[in-house]
């Protein structure tokens, strides 16, 4: 099978498929997780598909947050767009040395590369002006006052009454600044680790061109349209449950393996996927198969070889 004939994918990581949840992991951890959630891409790579890999960087970012704090009396602030664009160098950095390794390991010969990708946003967004991203760590009411004050950061309450965190705008990706040399790449084989954490939002400015943006972007959302512009037959979402469910956590509780589009869109609306945990991957799932995607797929970072055959996971058709 020639490149240019493969099937096209993309593979999307939450970013606690490289660091375990609720922990701040050494990076020696990162990459051991790193190294073990690679086995569905190898697996992929051995029936012949060319990939592009996208990744959630919620944690990373976080203690990248935390470090620019605990330095903020010595050094300059480092705005997010920054902290966006290192962790996705990072955690790039991680997957691509982990994935060949594991390559060589299997008599592999595939190339890696790892793109830091800007996403571009409307500077006039509503998101912008109403932020609800949490980003960063939990406060105290009196610190969270104290950085709103210094810092001019928007912050609000997160649980209760006196923990806070700071949120900041996420608006719709529309589209993916170098777009054209991901498709490339992808097409003649390469393995491309591209638009991590949502990318770096930048939006076009009459005098300068592109200028980032203090934001954060849906990595789903830009999952999808990696997919739709680099002309995937499939979008293959990996979180930590095996499949998609309504009703989550009631008695009446139910697994769906399979769903049309209105089918998902009907649940979506019902309420069934909420939007800080399950909603935003229906959505870009139900995206790139609305823009002409032959199928998305949700499922555990381990089962997607199963998931592929149609054994696991649920699965999103036109």
């Amino acid at each position: 099978m020639s490149s240019l004939s493969a099937r096209r994918a993309v593979v999307a990581f939450g970013g606690n498929a490289i660091s375990p949840p609720d922990q701040q992991a050494d990076f020696a951890t990162q990459f051991e997780y790193t190294y073990r959630s690679l086995g569905g891409i190898v697996e992929l790579l051995k029936r012949g598909y060319n990939l592009a890999i996208t990744h959630g960087n919620g944690p990373q970012v976080g203690i990248a947050l935390r470090r620019v704090e605990l330095a903020g009396k010595d050094l300059p602030n480092v705005p997010l767009e920054l902290l966006v664009a290192e962790t996705q160098g990072s955690i790039g950095y991680m997957i691509e040395q982990s994935l060949q390794n594991r390559l060589i390991r299997e008599g592999l010969i595939r190339r890696v590369v790892t793109l830091v990708s800007q996403v571009l946003v409307d500077e006039t967004d509503p998101a912008l002006s109403e932020p609800t991203k949490y980003i960063g760590r939990i406060y105290s009411h009196e610190d969270a006052k104290r950085y709103m004050q210094e810092e001019g950061w928007i912050m609000k309450p997160f649980n209760d009454k006196d923990q806070w965190r700071r949120v900041v705008g996420s608006p719709k990706p529309l589209g993916i600044v170098n777009r054209t040399a991901m498709r490339e790449l992808v097409q003649s084989g390469v393995v491309v680790i591209a638009g991590g954490g949502g990318g770096i939002p930048v939006y076009r400015d009459p005098d300068i061109g592109l200028k980032g943006i203090d934001a954060f972007v849906d990595k789903d959302l830009v999952a999808a349209i990696l997919a739709h512009e680099i002309e995937a037959d499939e979008l293959i979402i990996l979180t930590n449950i095996d499949s998609v469910r309504i009703n989550f956590g009631k008695r009446s509780e139910k697994v769906i393996s399979r769903m049309r589009l209105n089918e998902a869109r009907k649940y979506l609306d019902q309420g069934h996927f909420p939007p800080g945990s399950m909603g935003p991957k229906v959505e870009a799932a139900v995206k790139f198969v609305e823009q002409g995607g032959e199928r998305s797929i949700i499922c555990a970072v381990e089962q997607v070889d199963a998931a592929i055959r149609g054994d696991a996971g649920t699965v999103i058709l036109p």
